[in-house]
């Protein structure tokens, strides 16, 4: 069964012409949804009773959960999101597009609430699939592969589950970054839909230039997302200034390597006029040297980028068995100020959540270790 979430305005108007009612009130139905952070209930909605009760019959409120929450001494939430696995594969005919290894139903992802020092406003992060292909060494969400992408829909739903956790802290969901679980470009027809619901002014109102897309490099996925034109943002998750050392922490760098994945990043950034973001996880005696810092400077040579330098997030083991540690505080500031000498504007990412499972996949890992035959873990019981 499809939910509200697995349609856009069209999308909607169609299946509501198609049942014999007026179209008009598609607008009305999606627009109290995304307003009731997708916990509308339907005897609220003002559309007649035959449309109502049509809407009950075939389309579900929503067809995710969150089955853990867990809370950080800073305010980050993580929060674990289910997905019906009684659903069907209907999202994708609504997306208006294709995913990349099918849809299939279950499984579940993360997205993370973070409080933004303004008391009022909070930033979100979501999930494009049920786990990852990618394989980076220093990365939890890619331990147990690639499951299966998510439909429209279900990005869209990760989205009202962060904009309900900021509700309920007084605050206001304001800007939505997809670095969660998976790789965006290779489910971005999914990904554009979503955003679309999400930032357009129809549904989710967000605005296009409160989202960033995040890619470890892959260079056709960044061509199409410019080609795209939303007006988004793009972050590049570099890690490694050359070829040598990011084929070993990153090994989609054997197909996209450093020259072309900054090649491609300036041309988003040609085609766009935004500004692109250089993701740099530091890790300790292995892309934290001066000499790299120096390389990553060269690398960028007068290009328009911020660089977000990322200390990182200990996560235990990685792919390859080796057991990464983040560099001193010394060693951190000496790296930023290498790269500030060189006029590159960097800064560094606060690191968040460490004491709730923060680190990219954590959370889910350590549900599925704790009640291996369901991989999660229920609220409630």
């Amino acid at each position: 069964m499809r939910s509200l979430a697995d349609f856009d305005v069209c999308g909607l108007e169609a299946l509501l012409t198609e049942w014999g009612h007026k179209p008009v009130h598609a607008r009305r139905v999606l627009r109290a949804f995304y307003d009731a952070c997708g916990e509308v209930e339907w005897n609220r909605l003002d559309v007649g009773t035959n449309l109502r009760e049509h809407l009950r019959r075939e389309v579900a409120i929503r067809r995710s959960r969150v089955v853990t929450a867990r809370r950080s001494a800073d305010g980050t939430q993580k929060l674990l999101v289910e997905f019906d696995t009684n659903a069907g594969a209907a999202d994708a005919s609504v997306s208006h597009g294709t995913t990349r290894g099918g849809i299939v139903p279950g499984g579940a992802v993360e997205a993370v609430l973070m409080p933004s020092h303004r008391p009022d406003r909070a930033a979100g992060c979501v999930s494009s699939q049920v786990g990852c292909a990618m394989g980076c060494d220093f990365c939890a969400s890619t331990r147990r592969g690639l499951e299966r992408s998510l439909g429209a829909g279900e990005i869209v739903e990760q989205f009202l589950h962060l904009r309900r956790a900021a509700a309920d802290m007084g605050r206001r969901l304001t800007s939505l970054v997809f670095m969660g679980m998976g790789e965006p470009m290779h489910n971005l027809d999914n990904v554009i839909a979503a955003i679309q619901r999400i930032a357009g002014n129809d549904l989710g109102a967000l605005g296009w230039r409160q989202v960033t897309v995040s890619t470890v490099g892959v260079v056709p996925g960044i061509d199409r997302l410019a080609d795209a034109d939303l007006n988004v943002n793009l972050a590049v998750s570099l890690h490694a200034p050359d070829d040598a050392t990011r084929s070993r922490i990153v090994p989609s760098n054997r197909r996209y390597p450093v020259a072309e994945v900054m090649d491609a990043t300036r041309r988003f950034a040609s085609r766009t006029g935004r500004i692109p973001t250089i993701e740099y996880c530091m890790l300790a005696g292995v892309n934290d040297s001066l000499e790299q810092a120096e390389l990553l400077a060269d690398l960028i040579d007068g290009a328009r980028v911020h660089v977000n330098l990322i200390p990182y997030n200990p996560i235990g083991a990685g792919v390859s068995g080796t057991v990464y540690r983040r560099p001193s505080a010394e060693r951190l500031r000496e790296f930023l100020e290498a790269l500030r000498e060189r006029r590159v504007v960097a800064h560094f990412r606060d690191t968040r959540g460490d004491d709730v499972d923060a680190a990219c996949g954590q959370l889910r890992e350590t549900a599925a270790r704790a009640e291996p035959e369901k991989a999660f873990v229920k609220l409630g019981g």
